[in-house]
């Protein structure tokens, strides 16, 4: 099929490795009922035969293009390299594992046209794991408004996958702050930029398995909390009120530093150094002033004066799970 000049939609699709999946999320994009559209793939550098089955298709079909990263820069830069190339009046992305049912972009594209104040549309998300399928558990709603709907995904209530008018993505690319988690903060923001958020019956299949870079053991646990304030700080430039965010932040230096407690052994002497630092820094500087009850007042989530204290409570609190059989 001929590539379209100025296509309804632009589908990013990042691709590192995904050689196993890859062919079924081309396909589910090759077979939409929506014909006037664009996918962009970008191989950040993979090592397998991925690149080679991006290039076979872009053969047979001219709407897919093919870009190359020489080197491996991640899943929001990927992303955002997909981004500049597209030209769709509205942009979704898909990752290279999973796949959309044949009406999902045409359902999108059917609720922005008969609701021009609507700036994102939800898919129906759908988590496909080996066995079943089960649908992701969004609060139902008919519209919000920007912040609420970027009030709600701060805490999953309203999942982050869905197709957006490419204004407002081009002027609101993904955070690349750092190589993982920093990625999704682009869905909050979206969120707070739109007029109306909607929902249509188009279906995103979000496969599952634990290959993804937040599964694997890796020194880029501690981007965690480098990805949350990224996410208050651009939040708070568009007048957002970030309690629930700073909030999460506070249970993610517990969380972080659990990954320490229990993995830090199994990293360098340079990581491990790296990882307190940064769970220090960020300890100092979060306001306790808004911390909640609720995020508090359990042993191991006081939030202590004393690094020293913070760190012999953390001790306690771990090493007590640890007794208790309560893996990480």
């Amino acid at each position: 099929m001929t590539a379209v000049s100025q296509p309804k939609v632009t589908v990013l699709v990042a691709v590192y490795n995904a050689g196993p999946f890859l062919r079924q999320c081309l396909d589910s994009l090759l077979s939409q009922t929506l014909r006037d559209i664009q996918i962009v793939c970008v191989d950040d550098a993979s090592t397998d035969d991925s690149l080679q089955l991006l290039n076979a298709y872009a053969l047979s079909d001219l709407r897919i293009e093919v870009i190359r990263h020489a080197q491996n820069l991640g899943l929001a830069k990927a992303r955002n390299t997909a981004l500049k190339a597209s030209r769709g009046e509205y942009v979704c992305m898909v990752d290279a594992d999973d796949w959309l049912s044949p009406d999902a972009l045409e359902q999108a594209v059917k609720v922005f046209e008969a609701y021009r104040q609507t700036d994102a549309v939800l898919f129906r998300f759908v988590l496909a794991y080996a066995d079943h399928i089960e649908d992701f558990p969004c609060q139902p709603f008919e519209v919000l408004d920007g912040h609420r709907a970027c009030e709600l995904s701060l805490t999953w209530k309203i999942h982050g996958l869905y197709m957006i008018r490419a204004d407002i993505h081009k002027r609101y690319p993904y955070d690349d702050t750092c190589r993982v988690y920093s990625d999704e903060n682009t869905t909050r923001v979206h969120y707070a930029v739109c007029r109306e958020v909607r929902c249509c019956a188009g279906i995103y299949y979000y496969r599952q398995h634990a290959a993804s870079a937040t599964h694997r053991l890796s020194v880029h646990k501690f981007d965690k909390l480098r990805a949350k304030e990224s996410l208050i700080s651009s939040l708070q430039n568009l007048g957002v009120d970030t309690t629930t965010v700073v909030n999460q932040l506070w249970l993610d230096v517990i969380d972080v530093y659990m990954f320490y407690f229990v993995h830090g052994s199994k990293l360098t002497a340079a990581d491990r150094r790296y990882g307190l630092q940064e769970i220090h820094r960020v300890w100092s500087t979060i306001d306790r002033r808004v911390l909640s009850k609720p995020t508090t007042c359990k042993l191991g989530y006081y939030p202590c004066r004393s690094w020293l204290l913070f760190r012999i409570q953390e001790w306690l609190y771990f090493t007590l799970r640890g007794f208790l059989g309560k893996n990480y």
